[in-house]
């Protein structure tokens, strides 16, 4: 393991001698680059000439960024990144571009930054310009023969000028907005160890970080000012590497490694479990029942348990439980009995602390109005003539041939029997209209009129109130009503006699409703709202039916608590008109009236449910 301090060594050295020595090791770095990619008889210069792009690939980062991937068939390529008009252009001096890639590359459907990818043969080379749209922050890095560009949207305003207090401050807001943080660096390394860019990273941040022996090999690095903790996340990525931080220290290695060693200290924590001693406790539920929390507990994880009904049992493979772990409801007692390693029960037992609490109630008070507003208007007349002739031929004239008889055998002349034109006002009710007669008698006739009016109004309220009380998330019902009985036949068969059963219905005003009480101290209700109300008996052979007017509404809704809300209406009206005359005579201006009928009627009725819940505190809240 190699252990590097960067606060250490900044404590033994001068600033301006760690100055140096990094102006040294960059020029260093920067020579032996230089010396790297210059064009003489190099053999990895000559390699690097025959080298070639063998993939383009694009993708969506995080936070919107676009990715550009650039593979190559060769080693010793090295790219270089700039922006120019807006745009990126990549330029890849000493590799050659394939013909099957030299292709636009619309990007736009990705929703990054950059709308579209030229490749193209440049020089010798290859060259990637990358069209952009909108403000944007760009990085790169190279590891082995992979070349990534990461494109970002900027977050905030771009720094104009020379760097004073009002850059700064927006340079550090766009900071603040990413998801890093660190002083931002510039690296422009070319096939530099690993340990070496680690160790720069330490001197940047002030850490301590600790590299395995295994963390070997070398990367390039192109980075403009970005965040050291960035830094570290790229050249970890890039080498395969991973991380672990325990306060100021960082410990780097290989992702394999680092999951051997935490399955390892899994295990060994596993292992000390299981060798300490079980203890058993024993747990009142006040608030709920033991069987239903024994039954969440142990089905945590879907597998279920043995005795889930509340009796004995427990399972071995729980989401709450060691391996070890048992757990018993005894519905008697309403207890919970829990046998596990301390840890596991102190935990148990603060769970099932958070579920067995007292629960708030909701008082519902719903009131169902039936309105109803009825107008009807009659007018109706009754005339006649009777009359008696007697000579060679007995003539006689009245309303029927009943009467005629009545008349020529007996003399006498019936009402209303012998009425040509009976049409009176009549009403529902059956109440008795008003009504003006006149008669005219004759020695062999008589002649009768009779004019009628009725005029009703009626206005009725029914008003029911119906009030339930229940726990949150509990379902309530409240019924009231009566069942009406009716007869009807079954069977018959081969002998042809039907059988009479007497049936029940419910005529019942009925309230349901699950309350939920939301954490804004408002009410989610289910209701559902059944009001019926007999009409009527029809008359059967058999008996009579009764008919059955229902009002029902089923909705959810949300109210403020002690708030008042109408979840439902319907009004109804109807207006009817109707005349009954004789033809042609109740045509007949003015006179036409005492040969016809006018009836007219009104119907208004409104159904309104109003729904009003009130929360009942019982525990007090933290």
């Amino acid at each position: 393991m190699t252990f590097s301090n960067a606060q250490s060594l900044r404590m033994l050295r001068r600033p301006a001698i760690v100055r140096a020595c990094g102006l040294g090791l960059a020029f260093a770095l920067t020579a032996t680059t230089a010396l790297a990619a210059a064009p003489a008889t190099s053999p990895a210069a000559a390699q690097a000439a025959q080298a070639s792009v063998s993939q383009i690939d694009f993708k969506r980062g995080d936070g919107g960024a676009g990715r550009l991937i650039l593979r190559f068939d060769g080693e010793g390529v090295a790219p270089d990144l700039r922006n120019q008009d807006g745009s990126i252009v990549v330029d890849v001096a000493n590799a050659r571009l394939p013909a099957e890639l030299q292709r636009p590359l619309n990007v736009t459907d990705f929703a990054t930054p950059v709308q579209r990818i030229d490749a193209k043969p440049y020089a010798g080379g290859t060259q990637l310009v990358l069209s952009t749209r909108g403000e944007f922050e760009s990085l790169a890095y190279q590891s082995g023969n992979e070349y990534v560009v990461e494109i970002a949207p900027r977050t905030g305003k771009p720094a104009v000028g020379a760097p004073n207090a009002d850059n700064v401050a927006s340079a550090q807001a766009r900071l603040a907005n990413r998801p890093y943080s660190g002083r931002p660096v510039t690296f422009n390394f070319q096939d530099v160890p690993v340990r070496t860019v680690l160790q720069l990273i330490a001197e940047e941040s002030n850490l301590n970080i600790v590299a395995s022996d295994t963390v070997q090999g070398n990367v390039t690095l192109r980075l403009m000012n970005v965040p050291w903790d960035q830094a570290l996340d790229i050249v970890l990525r890039a080498k395969g590497l991973d991380k672990r931080r325990d306060g100021n220290v960082v410990w780097v290695a290989p992702q394999p490694e680092l999951a051997a060693f935490e399955k390892a200290k899994e295990d060994a924590r596993i292992d000390l479990e299981n060798r300490v001693d079980l203890t058993t406790d024993y747990i009142q539920i006040n608030y709920h029942s033991a069987a239903a929390i024994f039954k969440a507990l142990t089905e945590a994880k879907g597998i279920g348990g043995s005795g889930g009904q509340g009796g004995g049992g427990g399972t071995n493979e729980n989401g709450f439980l060691s391996p070890r772990g048992r757990l018993v409801a005894d519905e008697r007692t309403n207890t919970l009995m829990i046998s596990d390693i301390p840890k596991k029960v102190a935990q148990m037992r603060e769970l099932i602390g958070v579920i067995d609490r007292p629960v708030d109630q909701v008082l519902i008070e719903s009131r169902i109005v039936i309105a109803t507003d009825s107008f009807a208007r009659d007018l109706g007349a009754r005339f006649g003539v009777q009359g008696r002739r007697i000579g060679n031929n007995t003539r006689v004239i009245s309303g029927g041939l009943e009467n005629n008889t009545t008349i020529i055998e007996d003399s006498e002349y019936e009402i209303p029997g012998g009425l040509n034109f009976n049409l009176p006002a009549t009403t529902s009710t059956g109440l008795s209209p008003g009504a003006i007669a006149y008669t005219l008698l004759g020695a062999n006739f008589a002649i009768d009129l009779e004019l009628s009016a009725l005029q009703q109004e009626g206005r009725g309220e029914v008003l029911s109130n119906p009030r339930v009380v229940t726990s949150n998330q509990r379902e309530a019902v409240i019924r009231q009503g009566r069942e009406v009985g009716y007869v009807t036949l079954t069977g018959g068969g081969t002998s042809g006699v039907a059988t009479p059963n007497v049936q029940f219905k419910d005529v019942v005003l009925e309230l349901k409703v699950t309350p939920t009480i939301t954490s804004d101290d408002r009410v989610f209700m289910v209701v559902n709202v059944l009001k019926d109300e007999i009409l009527r008996y029809i008359d059967t052979s058999i008996g009579q039916v009764p008919e059955i007017a229902t009002r029902e509404i089923n909705t959810a809704v949300l109210v403020d608590d002690g708030q008042t809300v109408v979840i439902g209406g319907v009004y109804e009206f109807t207006d009817a008109n109707s005349v009954a005359k004789v033809p042609f005579l109740g045509d007949v201006p003015f006179l036409g009236a005492l040969f016809k009928k006018k009836s007219r009627s009104k119907d208004k009725a409104e159904l309104l449910i109003f729904l009003t819940p009130k929360v009942m505190r019982v525990e007090k809240r933290s």
